[in-house]
């Protein structure tokens, strides 16, 4: 799903998808960091297990191709 427009289920929010990183946690784990960036351009990060492929209606006058 890379560069596609997802959405984050955790803030419920849509952006496009920049990068999935890989970040060590002090208790050894190892997670899995989703990189979305809104139109607005600023970019958050929420647990790539939040990240879903965003559906669209083309007729909804706030569609947006990415």
């Amino acid at each position: 799903m890379l560069h596609q427009r997802v959405r984050d289920t955790a803030s419920r929010s849509e952006g496009e998808l920049t990068a999935v990183t890989h970040e060590l946690r002090s208790d050894g784990r190892l997670v899995r960091i989703a990189h979305i960036r809104p139109a607005s351009g600023v970019e958050w990060t929420t647990s790539a297990d939040n990240v879903r492929a965003a559906f669209e209606d083309p007729g909804d006058p706030t569609h947006r191709t990415v």
